[in-house]
């Protein structure tokens, strides 16, 4: 657990942005007062939030997945929200292939004994109902101590031949994408697949996710023990139900204030996926997110903060996320390479109020992993001086693709951000600094129907949502910037005023 911040006393919410490499006094960029706006971002404000986006949800169907109306009625309603706050609002539609369970998916074991398991349909599977002889596919048992080394099934050679008769392919997660199992299941002729989890610590629950494109077998997942139990033999059934349509269309919501802003080729786009999935209301995943930059937005304008602003900001909710970050996928996709260049930085923000939360800050320095783009580094430490001069622990996640700064940091745009946890499992240190309990999920409705308004942390709401309105204030405000680069421009501007007038008599 490193760089977790020890208790230190509360100091006031005004902050600096740290340049690289140790801070000086004559290094370190002038400190940006940010107090007016993470004052006027109050939990209320996002909880309003929050209690329409379950309306929308309790109105169609029960959740706000793209595609379907609940995230229609979202988009509109966020859209409307940033109308009367000023903004230019453009709502940017993209098609993606769209999926959903029409019935949960089964797996039960037939022989040697009978029992059923817990599972989950993965997206994009195709609808089945298969009994068949269990195929072993290049499991690793136990798992090597490295998470994502298990190379089972992602390669063709990795598959027997099925045989003639129904076969079903025993899969370990790891190394590749799930799609690429799936997909190397159903050429080697496999009527069905059973994709466990590898293994390691927090790798062992029952698996989920998505596969990326539909395929036309079955494709469901197993906690890690399922598949040790399976991986002995024997016959199963499983059964799936699912809608796949390669051609749905949804959309981002993009806003930006309009008229001129000064150094206009540096655009601070902060960013929240506004879908869920669809087995639930998402109102933490990621009706936090939503609900946190939404408040931002509307005091971002009330505050007068935009008048101050010496770079200038876009709000952008995301569709699509739910399904593999398609939605901030098409937008950094959209951009020409000029306009690529004048992002400055992209935060983000995907489930800021997990009812057994850790306040995890993105590791853009690789501290704890991959770093980010160059630049990435100063957003993380806008962050965790925020929470330091508030006398709160934080910590670091990895960089690992799970949510939008994704498309960002790989054309190598800087990037930061916040996240309370998902699936993850608490540890006793972490409820020893952060409360809650240990040895469960951060958000144990993660994924599901209970995720609605009951399965929220205000006290997360309210310092992750004061933490991302400090980090809006501090990137826009500031006239120095990450890098101290207004800075030098002073100086070197001051030196070269001091030839003014002068005369040079020729060198001799």
């Amino acid at each position: 657990m490193r760089r977790t911040l020890p208790a230190i006393a509360a100091v006031t919410l005004t902050a600096s942005l740290l340049v690289a490499g140790p801070a000086t006094a004559k290094s370190q960029p002038k400190p940006v007062d940010t107090s007016k706006l993470t004052k006027a971002v109050t939990v209320n404000g996002q909880l309003q939030t929050l209690r329409q986006l379950q309306v929308i949800a309790n109105k169609n169907g029960g959740n706000r997945a793209s595609g379907l109306p609940g995230y229609d009625a979202s988009a509109d309603y966020v859209a409307a929200e940033l109308k009367k706050a000023g903004y230019k609002v453009t709502r940017q539609t993209f098609t993606f292939p769209f999926s959903r369970d029409l019935e949960p998916g089964t797996l039960t074991q037939l022989t040697p004994t009978q029992r059923t398991i817990e599972t989950h349909s993965f997206d994009y599977s195709g609808s089945g109902d298969v009994t068949g002889a269990l195929t072993n596919i290049a499991l690793v048992i136990p798992p090597d101590e490295e998470p994502s080394s298990t190379t089972s099934g992602c390669e063709p050679e990795d598959f027997p031949a099925a045989g003639a008769e129904p076969a079903v392919a025993l899969i370990q997660r790891g190394a590749c994408d799930f799609g690429v199992k799936a997909a190397n299941a159903q050429a080697a002729g496999y009527d069905a697949a059973i994709i466990f989890n590898e293994g390691q610590e927090g790798r062992t629950e029952v698996l989920t996710g998505t596969l990326g494109n539909p395929v036309d077998i079955p494709v469901v997942g197993a906690s890690y023990a399922d598949g040790v139990e399976l991986s002995k033999g024997g016959t199963v059934r499983i059964t799936t139900k699912t809608e796949v349509d390669l051609e749905r269309e949804t959309s981002n919501i993009i806003a930006d204030l309009p008229g001129k802003t000064k150094n206009s080729d540096q655009v601070v786009v902060v960013g929240a996926h506004l879908d869920s999935v669809a087995e639930g209301p998402g109102i933490n995943d990621n009706g936090t997110g939503t609900a946190g930059i939404l408040e931002i937005a509307k005091q971002y304008t009330k505050t007068n903060t935009d008048n101050k602003a010496q770079r200038p900001v876009r709000f952008a909710f995301w569709g699509a996320e739910e399904k593999g970050l398609l939605g901030s996928y098409h937008y950094v996709e959209s951009l020409t390479d000029a306009q690529r260049a004048k992002i400055y930085a992209n935060l983000n923000f995907d489930m800021i109020g997990s009812p057994n939360f850790v306040r995890f800050v993105y590791d853009g320095d690789g501290s704890n992993g991959d770093a980010g783009p160059a630049g990435s580094a100063q957003i993380e430490q806008v962050f965790l001086d925020y929470f330091a001069k508030k006398g709160l622990a934080s910590e670091p996640t990895d960089f690992d693709g799970r949510s939008d700064y994704g498309p960002f940091i790989e054309v190598g745009i800087p990037a930061g951000g916040l996240f309370s946890g998902a699936e993850g499992v608490k540890t006793p240190e972490q409820a020893a600094i952060y409360g809650g309990t240990a040895g469960e999920w951060y958000d144990p409705c993660y994924h599901q129907a209970c995720d609605d308004i009951t399965n929220l942390s205000t006290t997360a709401i309210d310092q992750l949502g004061d933490a991302a309105a400090h980090s809006v204030a501090a990137l826009t405000l500031s006239k120095t910037g990450l890098y101290g680069d207004a800075k030098r421009k002073k100086v070197a501007a001051k030196k070269s005023g001091s030839l003014k007038g002068k005369v040079h008599a020729p060198a001799r």
